[in-house]
């Protein structure tokens, strides 16, 4: 039998245990072996195809089609993937004819972590980001830029502000923007700008008295509200929970339409990027049902997949907590997510030995602290693997990834171990003996390699050569065989799928150092962490992920093989066109 007939009778594309034994490893790899001419063809009736695209840059992230000339799309789905003549015969009259050239066609890029609801928000805050994201250098130029927004906008004394992505380690000062800076743009609008990182606030005056916190109040679980030096008196600056007291109501969404139709333009401009499956890591229950109903109403273009946040959900709510194996107008539930700690570059991310340099005030033992009590997490995570619930952890520090990891072993003790794919969200500052622990358990570490290039000079102060040039160990992932994914973590970074993988395969800072370079991934090895990798963390290898004959036609034209080209050059590959189930969501030569 034909592999194209075993397909006709729909069996799984690639089995989970196929994946495991070996797919995935020879995909981490590195390219594999040339192959002869084959197709592999939809069993469905002989038909003309919507879209053929022609070319000698098709990477297909299947190892058993590597060099693929042409591929066909009916519909939703992929139907043919072969050489240029076995492709032809599916050329009709109606039948879009893309001819690559030097171009290339990949799978849908997947984010394995992201913030969709939060990037939605965006349009209506302060931008005070550094470059190359922004414009702000100094203090000083926050306030020039609240400034001018707050005289543009008019708000009344009851409207805040809110600015984001302000960053201490880019900025001339190297510090957090106290009240006192925050009073020279207003003393009497409420102001609260986000950290680049999302787990560190800054504030000014009127916001601390709207929220009445004064010098009695004490720190939050899991947060800490710094102080003016020799007082009680809040600063202004607020660490993780500290946070949530000024970020949690202010960015609620009032009004759903409003936040769906946010949420579209959002999802627009990931697939100016290539991105396919997006993910809205740490959803509200406001926001999941937000998200049903404009889905119900009107089918969103791309997948998204919501987790929402277990730390403080009542134990009642947890309970009726399931996750959907199936998309609903392009929305599904895919299970919970756990805050462990916080970032590494707001020096908040848990560690087992101290920072070399710490956060302003910190003693020499600083180690930062966890977000979540590893008692709590270890009852709440035995809960929801026990019922086959998908989970991922943040946990950014080695402390807390010893958290995240006794958890799933205390809960898998003594049973056999589950097709679980429990996701170590960031994993950064994961040791060599703790990858020995994460492929025995059979985690996922999903990497936040961007920091590599955004914030690897940071780090290299903050954790000392050694840890720095370990932190986001792709290289060694793929030495011991562990799927990995990577992800940029937007909005805290730029959705920029080809800078992350430039990234990912160079590991070079803001000022050109090559951060740990024997954990350097190949250009394949990145690809497949942001495509089929990316599917396997999600349990849907089966239908995405790859350029493979009944697959979902998700797909993406670049400017250039990534694979292929001068590894330098990857960050620079434009996306061309993005399709979803087969139609196309994104020119950048317009409609």
């Amino acid at each position: 039998m034909t592999r194209a007939l075993k397909v006709a009778t729909s069996k799984p594309l690639l089995s989970v245990r196929l994946l495991l034994a070996g797919v995935v490893l020879n995909l981490m790899l590195g390219p594999a072996s040339a192959s002869t001419d084959r197709t592999h063809m939809s069993p469905a009736k002989q038909q003309f195809a919507d879209i053929v695209i022609f070319g000698s840059n098709i990477v297909t992230v299947d190892p058993e089609f590597p060099d693929a000339q042409g591929v066909a799309v009916i519909g939703e789905q992929i139907s043919t993937v072969g050489t240029r003549e076995q492709v032809s015969g599916l050329v009709g009259e109606n039948t879009r004819v893309i001819e690559l050239g030097k171009r290339s066609l990949v799978p849908g890029f997947i984010d394995a972590h992201g913030h969709l609801s939060f990037a939605s928000k965006l349009i209506d805050m302060v931008n005070l980001s550094s470059p190359p994201v922004g414009l702000v250098n100094t203090i000083d130029d926050m306030v020039m830029f609240l400034r001018s927004h707050i005289a543009k906008k008019n708000p009344s004394e009851k409207q805040w502000v809110i600015g984001y992505g302000y960053d201490d380690s880019l900025i001339k000062e190297g510090r957090h923007p106290t009240r006192d800076d925050l009073d020279r743009a207003s003393d009497q609008i409420p102001i609260m700008l986000m950290h680049v990182s999302g787990h560190l606030a800054a504030v000014n005056s009127a916001a601390l008295t709207a929220r009445n916190v004064t010098s009695e109040t004490p720190d939050p679980p899991g947060g800490v509200i710094r102080r003016k030096a020799g007082s009680q008196e809040p600063n202004g600056v607020m660490e993780e929970t500290a946070a949530s007291i000024f970020n949690g109501a202010q960015l609620s969404a009032s009004d759903p339409e409003k936040q769906a139709d946010g949420i579209r333009r959002a999802a627009h401009h990931q697939a100016s990027y290539g991105l396919t499956t997006l993910q809205d890591g740490g959803s509200s229950s406001a926001n999941i049902a937000m998200f049903r109903a404009a889905a119900e109403n009107q089918p969103f273009l791309q997948d998204i997949v919501a987790f929402p946040v277990g730390n403080h959900l009542e134990q009642a709510v947890l309970d009726e907590i399931d996750f959907d194996k199936h998309y609903r107008g392009g929305f599904r539930v895919g299970g919970v997510k756990f805050v462990l700690d916080g970032s590494p570059q707001g020096r908040t991310a848990y560690l087992s030995e101290p920072y070399t340099a710490g956060p302003p005030g910190a003693d020499k033992n600083y180690r930062a602290y966890p977000s979540y009590p590893a008692a709590e997490y270890d009852v709440r995570i035995a809960q929801l693997l026990q019922k086959g619930v998908p989970v991922l952890a943040h946990a950014n520090g080695d402390a807390a990834i010893d958290v995240m990891i006794d958890g799933v072993a205390k809960a898998l003790e003594g049973k056999p171990l589950p097709d679980h794919r429990t996701v170590i969200i960031h994993a950064q500052l994961t040791r060599e003996d703790q990858l020995h622990r994460i492929k025995t358990l059979g985690l996922i570490p999903s990497y936040f390699s961007a920091h590599t290039f955004f914030w690897g000079d940071w780090h290299r102060q903050s954790f000392g050569e050694d840890r720095a040039g370990f932190i986001s160990p792709v290289g060694r992932s793929a030495e011991l065989g562990i799927p990995f994914t990577v992800h940029n973590d937007a909005p805290v970074v730029p959705p920029d799928v080809m800078r992350l993988l430039w990234a990912t395969v160079n590991r070079e800072t803001r000022s050109g150092f090559i951060l740990g370079p024997d954990q350097r991934a190949t250009p394949m090895q990145a690809l497949h962490a942001v495509t089929l990798g990316a599917a396997y963390q999600y349990f849907e290898e089966d239908r995405k992920g790859s350029i493979t004959p009944g697959k979902q036609a998700d797909l993406v034209i670049l400017g250039a093989n990534p694979i292929t080209s001068d590894p330098n050059s990857i960050k620079d590959i434009p996306v061309l066109e993005t399709f979803s189930r087969g139609r196309s969501i994104y020119r950048a030569d317009g409609p």
